[in-house]
């Protein structure tokens, strides 16, 4: 039998006694808080489904996402990491792992998509959130780290973009650049990489007399589709972006791109560029859509072709990201 204890002002403790399990207590504002969590646990003893919850009662997901951020995110490929573990703490950092519970996360769900953000954006918060529960739990021993997320909905993607420059749009893009960013749009709309690949290439990764460039994701960890490596073939105007690529002052960084870290430290100029253009609702990766489409609509390219060059594994993913005018698909029909 469970008995609640008065600690001062506004606080009640719930103390537990069972053998084998030693005593659990915990500490509340209200009596009848302490009360229900004391019936919780006794119910749980009872089916024998109880988890000492110590361990998840004294950490805060704050201390879980700082471990995180030295432990696992310098073997992660790709960007955009640190942003969503700062969402993460701004919403969640101060609370014990065991406070969070699917209530609070699916109003933060609901929150996030009443200010704009979008589907695929929350989609990638929670599983942050899940995936630092489920390392939680399995590898770092905090016992009673129950993941949240089981019961949450995901929100639902009605967002893929099928966006492509305008007749007249590449030419302004290119005027309103300066010659580093002017050549990064024009690699883009040759090679089909993506953002993220083409600021982690390296001059090593290029390859002028068989023509063909290597691709490994930021900091080496692979590409987006999982592969360590993809090779991408380079026309004639790719080559001769890297001439003119070869002129301009260098680092001591190899990167091709050394002007921007990571795709992160691109948004902001990437925003100007297109202020100066007037061209609005124009992503970095529509290109890779562009150039994409591009090619397909040229006709001497099988399907396979295609995709060993964007990198997609399945068709249904590569239609994804080739949009055909259908002005020229009807041109063909005659």
């Amino acid at each position: 039998m469970a008995s609640i204890e008065k600690r001062g002002d506004d606080q009640y403790r719930a103390v537990i006694k069972r053998r084998g399990l030693g005593r659990v207590s915990k500490t509340f504002t209200t009596r009848k808080d302490a009360k229900d969590w004391a019936k919780l646990v006794e119910s749980e003893l009872l089916r024998g489904v109880y988890v000492v919850r110590r361990d998840a009662e004294r950490t805060t997901l704050r201390e879980c996402i700082e471990r995180y951020r030295r432990d696992v995110v310098p073997k992660l490929r790709g960007v955009g990491h640190e942003s969503t573990l700062r969402r993460l703490d701004e919403a969640f950092g101060k609370m014990a792992l065991s406070a969070i519970t699917p209530a609070k996360v699916a109003n933060y769900r609901d929150a996030r998509l009443r200010v704009g953000r979008s589907a695929s954006t929350v989609k990638k918060e929670l599983a942050k959130l899940s995936v630092i529960y489920k390392l939680a739990s399995r590898e770092w021993g905090i016992g009673g780290a129950v993941n949240p997320l089981a019961g949450v909905a995901r929100p639902v993607e009605h967002n893929a973009r099928t966006r492509r420059l305008a007749p007249g749009e590449e030419g302004k893009l290119l005027a309103a650049c300066e010659p580093p960013m002017a050549l990064l749009v024009r690699a883009a709309l040759e090679t089909a990489a993506r953002l993220g690949e083409l600021l982690a290439v390296e001059w090593g990764d290029v390859d002028t007399s068989k023509r063909v460039m290597t691709l490994r994701g930021i900091g080496g960890h692979g590409t987006k589709n999982g592969d360590p490596t993809r090779a991408v073939p380079l026309s004639s105007e790719a080559l001769a972006v890297l001439r003119e690529l070869g002129k301009l002052p260098r680092s001591m960084d190899s990167r091709l791109f050394w002007q921007w870290r990571a795709s992160d430290s691109f948004s902001a100029a990437w925003r100007r560029v297109c202020t100066r253009a007037g061209i609005e609702n124009l992503h970095f990766h529509d290109l890779r859509h562009e150039a994409l489409s591009r090619l397909a609509e040229r006709g001497d390219l099988s399907v396979l072709e295609l995709a060993a060059i964007s990198g997609h594994k399945t068709l249904a993913m590569l239609k994804r990201y080739t949009h055909l005018r259908s002005v020229d698909l009807a041109r063909k029909l005659g």
